[in-house]
């Protein structure tokens, strides 16, 4: 999402899908480029391999869910926002 900076404020330039009220953090795109990308320290990092890992691991011996099934049970969820 493109925006400015107004009188001191963040000032989004496009509509957006997210709720009313909710909570986002704004990171200045030269400082993710300058980080290659993305916005993880080393050990962020680590963890995140880590996880890809351990992702591979369980679609190799079959321990997946069908995406559809859930998403459908979370919105399912009493209070759900």
């Amino acid at each position: 999402m493109p925006g400015s900076v107004k009188n001191g404020r963040l000032v989004l330039d496009e509509p957006s899908d997210r709720l009313e009220g909710e909570i986002v953090e704004l990171v200045p795109l030269d400082e993710v480029l300058a980080r290659g990308g993305h916005y993880l320290d080393d050990e962020g990092r680590e963890r995140l391999h880590q996880s890809i890992e351990r992702g591979i691991e369980d679609v190799q011996a079959g321990r997946t869910v069908d995406a559809h099934q859930v998403i459908g049970e979370l919105r399912a969820r009493p209070g759900r926002r």
